[in-house]
């Protein structure tokens, strides 16, 4: 844009039209009187102090013409009205890929599927997030190259057929780019079982062992044994809580450690659709924006700890039941530069990703993880 163009013909426009104005003196005139003090005090001068006073002559006003005006000024006008005028150029949409293994009895809440209902809304609710809905059964499972390095964040749905993605498929299709930072990962419900979070918790499991039980300066390096769960197996409640970890001496030394990697699953479940109220655990946080402190989920699937989960860097929501239910309902971890969000509330017949709370919660998710 010519800005120089423009303002000689503002002025040109303005001269013929309105040729004389008045304004007020753009500077304010200042004169300076230094005053100096002796004062004598037992015989003796002082030293001398100087002060600054200063006088404000009144503000003057005079006619000033348009011709008056350079072209110069007037660009600089025309740039600040468009810099205020025009609304500020948006960053780079995030991309998500929402996955969904598509089940039957998704259609009992969710007309087109769940996770097209969610892409859809998601859509519908910001303007900076593109969607890309993708499903078990399309080519390569949905996790083709081209939709993963497409990919900022990626949504995950699963539930009866979460062992249908292997773990050599999690590894490394989502896993490898989880830790180099370049897809992030958000995993809602039932999720908790999927292939993809299980080999995530096994990872930050194996990384939080090792910063536990360093090799010892100068010693022999400790060696690890890694013990998966036996299967997709909900744990007793009263039973321990994994991951959990055993670590055996070599003399003065640890010498071996036993690691039994996390189950990723909870004591009870409960799915009558009853309501549940989550509260906002860390308002602040970027997740939890324009949510009120606490809110209730209209009709959800009960999860009740504890939740065989490592620790988690940041709780965002812990949800509770009447009938004394509690979980934690919205962690964050991290593994190597990448981020995972585990969001709890869900079950493929109740439509909580019809709720407006449950949509803004993912959308923020995105955006935060996206960028």
């Amino acid at each position: 844009m010519n800005f120089l163009a423009i303002g000689s013909r503002m002025r040109q426009t303005l001269c013929e039209h309105l040729p004389r104005i008045h304004r007020k003196t753009p500077r304010r005139e200042r004169k300076m009187r230094l005053t100096r003090i002796k004062i004598k005090q037992q015989k003796k001068w002082s030293s001398m102090k100087y002060f600054k006073i200063l006088s404000f002559r009144p503000i003057s006003f005079r006619p000033i013409s348009f011709r008056q005006i350079s072209v110069s000024q007037l660009c600089f006008v025309q740039a600040l009205i468009l810099m205020t005028s025009t609304p500020a150029l948006s960053a780079d949409p995030v991309h998500v890929l929402v996955w969904d293994e598509r089940q039957p009895k998704q259609a009992a809440a969710y007309e087109n599927f769940l996770g097209n209902e969610l892409a859809a809304r998601l859509d519908a609710s910001t303007d900076d997030l593109v969607l890309r809905s993708v499903c078990l059964d399309d080519p390569e499972q949905g996790l083709s190259s081209e939709n993963l390095e497409w990919a900022d964040v990626l949504i995950w749905w699963g539930h009866v057929r979460q062992g249908d993605i292997s773990p050599e498929t999690a590894q490394t299709k989502i896993i490898r780019r989880l830790k180099q930072g370049k897809l992030n990962t958000i995993f809602l419900h039932s999720a908790h079982w999927s292939t993809p979070f299980v080999e995530a918790m096994n990872e930050r499991t194996k990384v939080e062992a090792r910063e536990k039980f360093p090799d010892p300066p100068g010693g022999k390096p400790i060696q690890f044994e890694f013990i998966p769960p036996a299967g997709r197996f909900p744990p007793a409640r009263g039973s321990l809580v994994t991951p959990a970890y055993l670590a055996l001496k070599r003399g003065r030394q640890v010498g071996m450690v036993r690691v039994d990697l996390p189950n990723c699953c909870f004591p009870a479940y409960r799915p009558d659709g009853a309501p549940s109220t989550l509260k906002v655990a860390k308002p602040n946080h970027p997740i939890a924006s324009g949510l009120p402190p606490t809110f209730s989920v209209l009709g959800t699937e009960m999860y009740d700890e504890p939740f065989h989960v490592p620790q988690p860097d940041e709780l965002i929501f812990e949800e509770t039941w009447e009938s004394g239910e509690r979980f934690r309902s919205g962690m964050i971890w991290t593994l190597g530069a990448g981020k995972i969000f585990y969001f709890r509330p869900g079950h493929e017949t109740f439509p909580v990703y019809k709720q407006r709370e449950a949509v803004q919660i993912i959308a923020n998710a995105c955006r935060w993880m996206g960028k």
